[in-house]
């Protein structure tokens, strides 16, 4: 059956669904979709800039052709063209709420773990939790995926978090949160009912004065992981002044 035919007897499809009812891979259906007269696609959300090693400077777009066409994009017919835009609309608004859930989610974790340190008025006195990447930009999403460390199924987009303290924490500060932080990564992987994937870096504030040189790849990914990144937790005062380092580099630019 054609895509035509298809999208004519089953209505609107996201790039997922109609996979499943075509029955060939992503990439060539991908390609018949683009290429078929009468087939229109239309894409939720936004783009971004993702930085990666493996490609020519450095500087790809986010979601990938991939991504985007299986979890951001509703395929129709030129018949379909309001049920088109009411399931994109829809599907926008599914990874805002997304978003929202995993950012309130991450907040609760860090209040728990932060104040169930016995450190706890030191660090919420001397440190921010910012999160980034996926949640910020609204496009979160609830695709089940193998976390890559360990295979396990985790829900969607993971939870990227910059902790960040002033001059004040101690190493050994520092090293008792991250293994509170660890522990309760673990657990939230392999919780069934919960499988969220937390990826998080703890670091001073002499560390992101190095990393705003923008002089290697890994400061770059850093760089931009500050300047995207918004407040979750902490010393407020502390995330407005990394926001003005950030700002005062040149890095946004």
């Amino acid at each position: 059956m054609s895509i035509n035919a298809l999208l004519t007897a089953h209505g609107p499809c996201t790039g997922a669904e109609l996979l499943a009812l075509a029955g060939i891979e992503v990439f060539p259906l991908w390609q018949a979709c683009r290429r078929q007269s009468g087939v229109v696609m239309q894409h939720a959300g936004c783009r971004y800039l993702r930085l990666d090693k493996k490609v020519e400077g450095y500087a790809r777009l986010f979601p990938s052709i991939r991504r985007e066409f299986l979890t951001y994009t509703i395929i129709g017919t030129n018949q379909q063209m309001e049920a088109i835009a009411e399931r994109c609309l829809t599907l926008q608004q599914e990874a805002m709420h997304v978003s929202q859930y995993k950012r309130e989610f991450m907040r609760d974790v860090m209040q728990r773990v932060i104040e169930s340190n016995p450190n706890r008025e030191r660090l919420q006195a001397h440190l921010c939790c910012m999160i980034a990447r996926d949640v910020t930009y609204g496009m979160a999403h609830t695709v089940e995926r193998p976390e890559p460390s360990t295979g396990r199924l985790v829900r969607g987009s993971d939870l990227d978090v910059v902790i960040v303290s002033d001059e004040h924490l101690t190493p050994a500060e520092h090293q008792l949160l991250d293994e509170a932080l660890y522990r309760e990564k673990w657990t939230m992987l392999v919780l069934p009912q919960i499988r969220e994937e937390i990826d998080y870096i703890i670091k001073d504030i002499a560390k992101v004065m190095a990393q705003l040189q923008f002089d290697s790849f890994r400061h770059m990914v850093a760089c931009k992981i500050l300047h995207e990144s918004e407040f979750l937790y902490g010393n407020r005062g502390l995330f407005d002044r990394i926001k003005h380092l950030v700002d005062g580099s040149g890095v946004p630019e």
